[in-house]
């Protein structure tokens, strides 16, 4: 998710400017890249609805509507009928909604495929090697860019977060379960152009453990069918776990650390989102151009 907007938390001002800056890089890092390598990014800007499915939720997303019109963020709320208006394969008993129609989505794997394709193609080298220090980089300048694993490297405060989420696709012939992002206060339900279905995520405090356990499935289907009883319906393709480099105080760490070393990580759940800002900071800094 490229959401902004709907990731907006009371006390994280800072972190909303950096990611309001960096969706507005978005459409056009998005398209050199598709036109560099012909390769998709899953790029699109079809908003997002954060929907309450019992009053409780609605006293919360209320709460979060009124922090987003503070900021002067581009949302609305919406009673029930006229969420359902716009996606119809929500649940009748829904409470209200959030529209928020500047959100937009990328597809990870995609955008880091033509990534590495653009890289490559304008001269760049990819080695593997095991790096237990930054003094075991023969380099001038190094960019500290190890994710979750970047505190194992280098003098750092991140640590990793773990996230489950489910793939699953709707079946051939079947309706779209939805045209946008749709999120509840316990889940997000991403729908892709080719019929994959995204719901996630859990956020857990288990170290480096990437194993998948059944609870957390359990929880993200209830979680989605709540909002949309049609996801009961949709093809199981997988589960994944993976690692969000996170910091004490959710603020990622971008720029020059020292002469030799820069700083990329610590994005917990922005990655995506803060892509085009990080690599425009980071070659700043490589490159010399002042903060």
């Amino acid at each position: 998710m490229l959401a902004p907007v709907t990731e907006a938390d009371f006390g994280e001002d800072d972190l909303l400017r950096l990611n309001m800056e960096s969706a507005a890089l978005w459409p056009a890092f998005a398209a050199e890249l598709e036109e560099a390598t012909g390769m998709p990014t899953g790029y699109r800007s079809d908003g997002a609805l954060v929907v309450a499915v019992d009053r409780d939720d609605a006293e919360e997303l209320r709460r979060l509507h009124q922090l987003q019109r503070s900021l002067g963020l581009e949302s609305d709320w919406l009673v029930p009928s006229a969420a359902r208006a716009l996606e119809p394969g929500l649940a009748p008993r829904i409470a209200g909604a959030i529209d928020a129609p500047g959100e937009a989505q990328a597809d990870p794997v995609a955008v880091v495929a033509a990534l590495r394709r653009a890289f490559e193609d304008a001269g760049g080298r990819i080695e593997r090697a095991e790096v237990k220090s930054l003094d075991d980089v023969d380099a001038d300048q190094v960019v500290l860019a190890a994710g979750a694993w970047s505190g194992a490297v280098a003098d750092v405060k991140v640590h990793p977060v773990k996230g489950q989420l489910l793939h699953l696709r709707t079946r051939a012939g079947a309706t779209p379960l939805a045209g946008r992002i749709v999120r509840t206060p316990r889940c997000y339900v991403v729908p892709r152009l080719d019929g994959r279905i995204v719901v996630g995520a859990t956020s857990e405090e288990k170290g480096f453990d990437t194993s998948v356990d059944a609870g957390a499935v359990h929880r993200l289907l209830e979680a989605a069918w709540e909002a949309l009883p049609d996801v009961w319906e949709l093809e199981f393709v997988q589960v994944i776990a993976g690692l969000r480099p996170a910091t004490p105080d959710n603020r990622p760490l971008i720029g020059r650390a020292d002469e030799r070393v820069v700083h990329a990580t610590g994005h917990y759940r922005n990655g995506i989102l803060l892509a085009p800002l990080t690599a425009q900071r980071v070659v700043d800094a490589l490159t010399g151009v002042p903060a």
